[in-house]
């Protein structure tokens, strides 16, 4: 066993204040695989030595931890006692945050929900993540996200709290992780930092307490960001498998969106490693085979298995996962050309420019499609700065700080690899979303969460270290200048909301900067002065200690204050349907998308057959008819009970014009049909209905649209197929086969009133009758409707002729 010690580089020797030389750090011996593995070491700052890692406390420790309790309350034998017990304490607050009622949503995003019910009644619906158990379509994604609430649906029952509490725990695994990554070259402040800024981005508060599939993956992009790091250090082989297999798993939990860090994961590995290149790039081999290994085996199964048993893949056009994953879920979502999507990736034929009403579009745009204004600017716009945007000038700031002060470092040094990679992860998905011209919702923005995190908790570690320097006190106290003027005009956003606490932060986080620096250099050189002075010696050093305790505390609370008011409105607010966003109603927002707002006005647009002109802007009314059910895309993300926020028609109907929500349920009315985007209400009678001789046929009940079905089959509890999967575009029936299956008796009902009768999704940008749409009609031609609890019923055991 050899040591080594913690020295700046060359040319900056330790400052004066420091009265104890840096601690000597065991490395281990050389192994078959490569040369010794010394993990570099080198202050981030020259002023202050980061704390060492892999360091064993005395021998004094080892022998009163004996237990695993001891252990587990003491934590690591170099680190203060008040580390663990803080540690335990903020994952205990954030498993109470975003546990708290958490029931309050219902089934949430019901789509998600209704597979997870048909995965805790079918195993083979729960390894294809089918929407219902008789196996008729799969979700458009992965199953991996689904299996976990299955599980718990399986061992307590299905109900809202076993669907939406695993994904609790998961922002509780999330921070612990992140801390433990941070944690791993910083010191136990900015581990903490880190950790409670992730609990209390809104965004994260959001996705963490809903069922769609970002917070399984950001925990497992989190868990491969810690094994990198620790790969890192030593050039461990295992530790990077372990990243490549969360990579995988990643995959297989929402497709390329987990790939779009690894680009930048690998080539800070290749750079910083500290082993031979040739080596370096072996083990990046391996890595990516384990990758692979994790995420392909079940993408093998699904395309080796015959059609005919297995569901169709949703979302596809071919029933091909490949071809989901490259297309619709892939480069369709970067370059807007999404077959299948609302609206086809394309506008209809004539159209060259997004309308004015278009989400979050200013007339005459042409970039972002119907999804946004694509730019630089993105995050920080709308209520998309909302979600995420709080900490993030900040984040930019320490990182350009961390990659200055580490310039002089090594090659393989851990605190500027530490930065590279939760930077790389930053600008990486960033930029994606700045630019991406398909889908984008404000959601996705969770994916940046634990990396601006991490550059908060680091940064401010290292500036607060170092603050008796002026540079980097000036550094310190801008910073944090800059996230209380951003804070002042998010919050601006909301004029309604805590109108109070923007002047507070302001107020706060200025008064706090001012005293950073004043409790900086000039109180080391007050420390210095009076160590001369009989009897005066340390109270500069005293004085300035409290002043900049006090004025850091503050500066906290400023810096936390706007997201955490966001995170807790997150948490006190119900959030159902496929688009969610977390916090206050904002100016601004992305158009209708968020259900908050519509978008500004503008010509009338042309989808499915039905005509409109978007919602005025600022209004809070729902969307207006001509989407299945009369939704238009984005309705429906908080509880539906004010001002019509969910956006859904009174009585939808294909290529309706409809009316505007109805400001009071924000549900479907009689005889319609809940919206692309949202499920439809489903009165007892009809739930009834469904139920009545249920198990003498495959389907109980046959609609259009995910959505629509997986309301009716979570009120009922019985499969209901859901023709066309989630946009009710996709060629998964032919009209001859469905009719085929309502001859050999597989289906009792179909439940209409509403669906997507054309699409624009040819290449020539046509509308064209979807395969939903003809049986649609063929059913209505055929069979007798009625009314059954305000819901549109056709018995098809009963044809008229």
């Amino acid at each position: 066993m050899t040591t080594t010690s913690f020295s700046p580089p060359a040319g900056e020797p330790w400052p004066e204040a420091a009265s104890h030389p840096p601690p000597e750090v065991p490395q281990p011996a050389p192994d078959a695989a490569g040369p010794a593995r010394t993990p570099a070491a080198g202050p981030l700052f020259p002023e202050f030595p980061l704390p060492p890692t892999g360091l064993r406390g005395p021998a004094s420790w080892s022998g009163r931890l004996r237990t695993l309790p001891a252990r587990a309350w003491r934590g690591r034998a170099d680190d203060p006692r008040w580390v663990r017990p803080a540690l335990l304490a903020l994952l205990a607050a954030t498993a109470v945050l975003y546990l708290w009622g958490l029931s309050a949503s219902g089934w949430a995003n019901a789509f998600y929900s209704a597979a997870v019910q048909a995965g805790s009644q079918s195993w083979k619906a729960f390894f294809y993540g089918s929407s219902d158990a008789g196996n008729f379509i799969t979700v458009d994604k992965p199953p991996l996200s689904l299996w976990p609430m299955a599980l718990s649906a399986r061992v307590f029952g299905l109900s809202s709290w076993s669907v939406l509490a695993p994904q609790a725990l998961m922002a509780v695994a999330t921070v612990g992780t992140l801390y433990a990554a941070v944690r791993r070259r910083f010191s136990p402040l900015g581990g903490l930092l880190a950790g409670a800024a992730l609990a209390l981005t809104p965004v994260a508060a959001l996705m963490f307490r809903f069922n769609n599939p970002d917070a399984l993956l950001v925990l497992l992009l989190t868990l491969a960001a810690y094994g990198l790091v620790r790969a890192t250090e030593t050039a461990g082989t295992r530790w990077l498998v372990f990243t490549g297999v969360m990579f995988g798993l990643g995959f297989l939990t929402k497709t390329l969106q987990a790939f779009l860090v690894l680009p930048a994961f690998a080539v800070v590995y290749l750079v910083v490693a500290p082993t031979g290149l040739w080596r370096r790039a072996r083990q990046l081999l391996a890595a990516g085979l384990a990758m692979v290994v994790a995420g392909g085996w079940w993408v093998a199964v699904v395309e080796l298995v015959p059609a005919s048993a297995r569901p169709y893949i949703g979302g596809s056009q071919d029933d091909s996962f490949l071809s989901l994953t490259f297309g619709y879920n892939g480069f369709g979502r970067l370059n807007g050309n999404e077959t299948g999507s609302v609206g086809g990736g394309r506008f209809p034929t004539g159209m060259t420019e997004v309308p004015g009403g278009m989400p979050g579009a200013a007339a005459g745009s042409t970039r972002g499609g119907g999804w946004g204004e694509t730019g630089i600017t993105r995050l920080f716009d709308g209520d998309v700065g909302g979600q995420i945007a709080w900490l993030l000038p900040a984040a930019l700031i320490l990182l350009l700080l961390g990659l200055w002060a580490t310039r002089r470092y090594a090659r393989t040094d851990t605190a500027r690899a530490a930065f590279l990679v939760w930077g790389g992860w930053l600008l990486c998905t960033a930029l994606t979303f700045s630019f991406m011209s398909g889908i984008f919702h404000q959601y996705y923005t969770v994916a940046l969460a634990p990396a601006v995190a991490a550059l908060v908790g680091m940064g401010a570690d290292g500036l607060w270290r170092a603050r008796h320097r002026l540079p980097y006190a000036a550094v310190l106290a801008g910073t944090l200048a800059v996230t209380a003027v951003w804070a002042y005009v998010l919050l601006g956003r909301s004029a309604e909301f805590l109108p109070w606490l923007r002047w507070a932060v302001l107020v706060g986080g200025l008064v706090a900067a001012v005293g950073l620096l004043l409790a900086g250099p000039p109180a080391a050189r007050l420390a210095t002065r009076s160590a001369g002075t009989p009897g005066a010696s340390g109270v500069g050093g005293r004085l300035g200690g409290r002043l900049a305790t006090v004025a850091g505390l503050v500066g906290l609370a400023a810096a936390f204050g706007g997201p955490a008011a966001y995170a807790v409105d997150t948490v006190g607010t119900p959030h159902t349907g496929s688009i969610v966003t977390a916090g206050p109603s904002v100016k601004g927002s992305f158009g209708p998308g968020g259900g908050r707002h519509g978008g500004p006005g503008g010509p009338a647009f042309v989808a499915n057959g039905g005509t409109f002109t978007p919602p005025q802007g600022g209004t809070g009314q729902g969307g207006p008819g001509g989407f299945p059910g009369g939704t238009w895309p984005g309705a429906g993300t908080r509880d539906g009970n004010s001002n019509g926020t969910d956006g859904r028609n009174e009585r939808g109907g294909a290529g309706s014009t409809g009316g505007r929500g109805n400001g009071t349920t924000g549900q479907g009315g009689p005889g319609g049909m809940g919206g692309l985007l949202n499920g439809a209400k489903v009165g007892s009678e009809a739930a009834e209905a469904l139920r009545q001789d249920a198990d003498r046929y495959t389907w109980a009940a046959a609609t259009s649209g995910s959505q629509n079905a997986a309301s009716y089959q979570l009120a009922s509890g019985v499969p209901v197929m859901a023709l066309g999967g989630f946009n009710s575009t996709d060629p998964s029936l032919s009209l001859s086969a469905f009719q085929q299956y309502v001859q050999e008796g597989k289906v009792h009902w179909f439940i209409g009133g509403g669906g997507s009768r054309r699409t624009p999704g040819g290449a020539d940008g046509e509308a064209r009758e979807t395969q939903t749409a003809q049986i649609e009609s063929w059913v209505e031609s055929h069979f007798t409707a009625k009314t059954v609890g305000g819901s549109t019923l056709y018995d098809l055991t009963a044809p008229t002729s």
